[in-house]
């Protein structure tokens, strides 16, 4: 027993975080989850809640936190543009006091710590796929830039600890990331087609809808996050997690209407500012340093995922009106959803 790892996870109650949680405690990790509940839920983490190995702590990272841990996740910063566009400041603090307070924690535990960036750190990119080497193209002055900058800055931290302490990091950088216990009205396009196609909605599409993306389903990111956080030597470099099977966003339309059955139809309106036009990931170095690739097609994490919505919009949680409050708002595909201040994803 006194070798079980204490693993603390930053934004657990999140989409991805809680899938996270729920892995290392299948693992037999003693795990700390820590999330300020502004966009996690509950719901995420209350089939956990009562295990003997399994800790909540609500507090937010721009605050230092004092625990003993052997591993940090750091995944809290809000992942979606609804979120992270209403308070953009905060986002921002998020993603740069909380690196430097977990990396402070790390500092001194002398834990190993994996920051969540982000495929945003590419921007509207010129290149692609993308490969870790890119540098992107990021609007340091746009909207997106809070949430784009916020985790450039995160990674600049993580590798200068890495350089004046030793600091044992990893750095994943996360693509699209879809499935169960997604936020249903966090402005991304998978839980958006989701639920207005199950609520009768037409599927709300920006620009002709030709704009590309990758999806990753969450098992398969989990599953990468684990063996970056596990693998020993050398991995002092970012390392791109997602599915680099790409997508065009009507595509993904198409498929969501065929496969709920839906017939409201779709619409198209003008692109949000700095929408990238693609996104896919170079995934070489993860398949040569971790021996990982994503397993679980689009079509299959779909159906799983509108299982899911379903149960939620039976529930009540979900009504049209809510549908139609996401309809207005500018949807976009390009958030990767590292768990938030929650998601992350």
């Amino acid at each position: 027993m006194f070798l079980r790892k204490r693993v603390l996870v930053t934004g657990g109650a999140g989409f991805v975080g809680s899938h996270l949680c729920e892995r290392l405690l299948d693992m037999g990790c003693d795990v700390i989850c820590v999330d300020n509940f502004l966009t996690g839920n509950k719901d995420n983490i209350a089939h956990m809640i009562g295990r003997p190995f399994f800790e909540v702590l609500r507090h937010d990272v721009t605050f230092p936190l004092y625990v003993e841990v052997d591993q940090i996740y750091n995944l809290a910063c809000p992942a979606s543009p609804v979120h992270y566009q209403a308070d953009p400041v905060q986002t921002t603090k998020t993603s740069v006091h909380g690196a430097i307070n977990m990396l402070g924690l790390a500092k001194r535990t002398r834990a190993r710590i994996l920051q969540a960036s982000t495929s945003e750190v590419y921007g509207d990119p010129q290149i692609h796929p993308q490969p870790e080497e890119y540098r992107g193209a990021v609007n340091p002055i746009g909207i997106r830039a809070c949430y784009d900058e916020g985790k450039r800055c995160a990674e600049t931290l993580f590798f200068d600890y890495h350089r004046m302490h030793q600091l044992d990091i990893r750095v994943v950088r996360i693509f699209n990331t879809y499935g169960p216990r997604m936020h249903p009205h966090d402005g991304r396009v998978v839980s958006n087609f989701i639920i207005q196609a199950l609520t009768g909605q037409k599927l709300t599409l920006y620009g002709d809808g030709s704009q590309t993306r990758s999806f990753c389903f969450v098992d398969d990111l989990v599953e990468g996050l684990l063996r970056l956080m596990n693998t020993e030597g050398d991995i002092y470099r970012p390392v791109n997690i997602g599915n680099p099977g790409e997508f065009s966003i009507r595509q993904l339309a198409e498929m969501v209407i065929e496969m709920t059955g839906s017939t409201a139809g779709m619409e198209f309106r003008p692109l949000p500012a700095d929408d990238p036009l693609q996104r896919c990931p170079d995934i070489t170095r993860a398949r040569e340093l971790l021996g990982w690739q994503p397993t679980i097609p689009l079509k299959q994490g779909l159906a799983r995922t509108i299982e899911y919505f379903r149960s939620v919009v039976r529930s009540g949680q979900i009504s049209a009106a809510i549908a139609e409050t996401n309809r207005q708002a500018p949807v976009t595909a390009a958030a990767a959803p590292t768990s938030a201040r929650s998601s992350a994803a």
